[in-house]
């Protein structure tokens, strides 16, 4: 079946920004008493929604979200960059592209910007602002599908978390799952991804491949 749409996920997939979220994030639950390591941050909630991050971490002291945000915002404008093979995948990919990140549209907008992707996906970003449920939910790709004037079944997603790629599978869509990132490739070959990848800059060459 021919390829009308390709949505690449933001955060882990387009930009590195997770081993950033993991470190700031995991730190700022410590100083809360929390007994959380890297790793189950990680497993827990990289690529859930704020509200579910925020559900799971309940009330807070004072000052400590504003704290965490510009811990965060700091570590973002020195470390970001984009995941490598990235912008070859970008240069050679001969289908339309968007992005549908669980992010708020000022994130996503802003770590496009500091990694100078911004312009590749102007007018083509979404988020779960958009939508009444993020992923794991498939609202946030059939609505980035609808709005682009693709149908599901003709749609490619390019997902690193659980999260995504129960989303993209529920939506009816084929998902590549890039598993050189924070989550392992057995975690994410048991949640029905079309095919689980490690080199970003063979993107085109798996989509020319799928049946």
């Amino acid at each position: 079946m021919a390829v009308d749409l390709v949505i690449f996920d933001c955060d882990g997939t387009l930009v590195d920004s997770e081993p950033i979220s993991v470190r700031v994030g995991t730190a700022a639950l410590r100083r809360l008493g929390w007994t959380i390591d890297e790793a189950e941050y990680a497993e827990r909630f990289v690529g859930c929604t704020n509200e579910y991050w925020a559900e799971q971490v309940g009330e807070t002291p004072p000052g400590w979200r504003e704290r965490l945000h510009a811990e965060y915002e700091a570590a973002i404008k020195a470390e970001l960059c984009v995941i490598e093979g990235i912008e070859t995948a970008l240069d050679r990919l001969d289908v339309p592209s968007c992005v549908a990140s669980n992010g708020r549209h000022r994130t996503i907008r802003r770590s496009l910007e500091v990694t100078g992707l911004a312009e590749r996906f102007a007018g083509r970003v979404f988020s779960a602002e958009d939508v009444p449920r993020g992923k794991p939910a498939p609202d946030l790709f059939l609505h980035a599908a609808a709005t682009m004037g693709a149908e599901p079944g003709r749609c490619v997603v390019v997902e690193d978390s659980p999260f995504g790629v129960t989303a993209a599978v529920s939506a009816g869509m084929r998902c590549l799952a890039y598993a050189g990132g924070l989550t392992p490739a057995e975690r994410l070959s048991g949640l029905g991804a079309t095919h689980v990848f490690h080199d970003p800059a063979g993107i085109p060459d798996l989509i020319a491949a799928l049946p």
